[in-house]
């Protein structure tokens, strides 16, 4: 009757059919180019939605911290030295949580990474770690009852770069080949076995090694794959008394590789944006 008409626009769906293309982009790595083919929105478009939701810090799947008894934790360097860390749940190879900007080495941060899951309910039983004493020293001050377990592959890892690729030493050589063995127990008759062998060399070479007052650096770093090994053996095997254990931190390093790949893909994302870019990627592709 009055000769005008107006429309309603609901910008919340609006902005939800537009986070379609948003999370292509995260998930998928696509770049605007593709995104371009693909909507048939033009690329300013394009950049408008990806910055508004990168402005926009996703709030925290509270639903990932049920159930989960044990956790795994590590961390990857991007841009050193900031470094990525996170956590997951060892069972379903879920994330519970991550964040950027996290330094392994510094409590404070731990701290501010672990006390808000801590609030919000998470209690697990074990966690495995990559033998950080920051990462392991917050969690046992924040979960005083929790089973710590040792990454066996990084303990092999790092034994086996001290010991050299071709050792000249006897002793060397066969604690390179008991460091050969830490992945392949899955008993507990073969771990006792293999404290059989490393109680045998320790008897042998043990001593000597550590009264010697040699200084070079191969015989050095024999002396710290001794000290490691000596220092992580309490904590190796928890995962042979509960087979809910991981024994390494696999699972939180392949999600890591998939991760960077997608990163690279967008070369270029401003450092104030990178967080939020994490965030998002954390919860949208938690697997």
């Amino acid at each position: 009757m009055c000769r005008r008409s107006f429309s309603w626009k609901n910008h919340a769906i609006k902005r939800h059919k537009e986070r379609a293309w948003f999370e292509k982009w995260v998930i998928e790595g696509y770049s605007v180019r593709q995104l371009v083919l693909q909507s048939r929105h033009g690329s300013a478009k394009l950049y408008r939605i990806i910055d508004h939701w990168l402005r926009t810090t996703p709030s925290p799947d509270i639903s990932t911290l049920e159930g989960v008894d044990h956790m795994i934790f590590d961390g990857t360097f991007l841009h050193r030295p900031v470094s990525i860390v996170a956590l997951m749940d060892g069972k379903t190879n879920t994330i519970i949580a991550g964040k950027y900007d996290v330094r392994e080495n510094s409590d404070s941060q731990l701290v501010a990474f672990f006390s808000p899951l801590r609030e919000r309910g998470l209690n697990p039983v074990s966690c495995t770690t990559d033998g950080n004493p920051q990462a392991m020293r917050t969690i046992r001050m924040l979960w005083p009852d929790i089973v710590i377990q040792r990454c066996l592959v990084h303990v092999q890892r790092q034994g086996l770069k001290w010991c050299r690729t071709y050792p000249k030493t006897g002793y060397a050589r066969k604690l390179r080949d008991i460091f050969r063995e830490v992945t392949y127990i899955y008993t507990k008759e073969e771990r006792d076995r293999f404290l059989a062998k490393l109680t045998a060399w320790e008897e042998k070479y043990g001593r000597d090694i550590a009264l010697k007052q040699e200084k070079g650096r191969v015989f050095s770093d024999i002396k710290r794959a001794r000290s490691m090994l000596s220092g992580a053996l309490p904590d190796m095997f928890h995962y042979l008394d509960d087979p809910g254990i991981p024994s390494s931190t696999n699972g939180l390093e392949g999600y890591f590789s998939r991760l960077k790949a997608r990163y690279r893909q967008h070369r270029g994302l401003a450092p104030e944006k990178r967080g939020t870019y994490f965030a998002w990627y954390f919860r949208l592709r938690p697997k």
